[in-house]
């Protein structure tokens, strides 16, 4: 794992699942929060000095507020949950403290508390907090661009089967679909987006319950088409010649088979496939992945014309530099440089190793708690 990389929380509310990425935090920050960084940034982003310390059993959060009193976010002391392993713990209590001995209970889910039915749920915790700042006069919660690792982490839970949503107050998060409540068929699901996830290098913490440890592990990882596709931007980024451009921009345009071409053919696909369900919706979604098609054919024509209109051409970039010393036109990428380009690889998927971070010698060893094993060697 990599203790710079965004931390995946798993959790279930009733019966929906829910996965949130949490922003990455340095190594050290990680370290010095005890691996309370989902409670840590949040109230650092509303401008609060955020500690962490030990307390009967376990580490406590400490936010100063600027009234002189403080916040105080307990775990369960005396919890069976292990916090090394990164075990959500059973349940939290938050407390205001105003000097010299004022205490206000602002959130306690502890199992005879207000709010026990919550139990552990983070979410749950850092909307009373949320509220309780806000009644104060907190500045609200300062809005950040997400990094490319959160977005990697997106597209990998999108990957697995989840779908984007946005909760109350604009923060993203990621859901199963709202039909698919079958607790075995959940399972499934969350347990390969977890494997999916762990594989690319990130932190998580997960219900052990949502997972099912029966399922085999799938050992290897392949790019993806858009990953594999991305390469002839690059490859097109690094071009000096129009030739050099015109063998990847055919990949996209060429006639029956091209990139294009294919994701016309999915979009009618799926129209005619979606429109057996036989409801008024259902004819709705088909007819406008049917216009959706027919648009994009028009722009492939179109295309078609422009990637022969610049073959014609046959002219280096004049803002790039030739490689040939008698000025001639560099030889055109040939078909199988572009497959190649295109064509999977042994390490596709895989995160780069920062400088002094060591290999983790099980793809399944993770920072916080790994998935649980049904059988020995697993």
């Amino acid at each position: 794992m990599f203790p710079d990389s965004p931390l995946i929380t798993f959790e279930r509310e009733g019966s929906r699942v829910r996965a949130w990425i949490n922003p990455s935090t340095s190594p050290f920050t990680a370290e010095r929060d005890h691996r309370y960084g989902y409670l840590t940034t949040p109230l650092r982003q509303r401008g609060l000095e955020v500690t962490v310390e030990y307390g009967l059993s376990d580490y406590i959060v400490h936010a100063e507020l600027p009234d002189g009193s403080s916040l105080i976010i307990s775990p369960a002391q005396e919890s069976p949950a292990d916090p090394e392993l990164g075990e959500p713990p059973e349940s939290w209590t938050v407390t205001r403290h105003r000097p010299p001995a004022a205490y206000e209970v602002v959130y306690d889910s502890e199992p005879d508390g207000p709010d026990a039915r919550h139990g552990g749920n983070v979410r749950t915790l850092l909307a009373a907090v949320d509220e309780r700042l806000d009644q104060l006069g907190m500045p609200p919660r300062r809005k950040q661009e997400r990094s490319a690792d959160e977005l990697a982490a997106g597209t990998v839970l999108y990957r697995a089967g989840f779908v984007p949503a946005v909760a109350f107050g604009g923060e993203q998060y990621y859901r199963l679909p709202s039909a698919m409540t079958d607790p075995a068929e959940q399972q499934l699901v969350v347990t390969r987006a977890f494997d999916s996830v762990q594989a690319e290098g990130f932190n998580i913490i997960c219900d052990p319950a949502l997972l099912d440890p029966s399922l085999p592990l799938a050992r290897t990882h392949e790019m993806s088409l858009g990953d594999r596709l991305g390469h002839l931007a690059h490859a097109i980024q690094a071009a000096t010649h129009t030739s050099e451009v015109v063998v990847p921009l055919s990949e996209l345009t060429a006639p029956g088979d091209g990139v294009l071409q294919r994701v016309v053919e999915i979009l009618d696909t799926t129209a005619e496939w979606w429109e057996e369900f036989g409801g008024k919706a259902d004819y709705r979604y088909a007819n406008r992945l049917r216009l959706v098609a027919e648009e994009l054919n028009s722009y492939a024509v179109e295309l078609q014309a422009m990637r022969g209109n610049l073959a014609d051409r046959h002219a280096a970039h004049p803002g790039k530099a030739r490689t040939p010393a008698d000025g001639a036109s560099p030889p055109a990428p040939s078909p199988s440089r572009v497959s190649a380009a295109l064509a999977s690889s042994p390490s596709a998927g895989q995160r780069t190793v920062p400088a002094g971070v060591p290999v983790e010698p099980s793809a399944r060893t993770a920072l916080l708690p790994a998935r649980p094993s049904s059988s020995p060697g697993r």
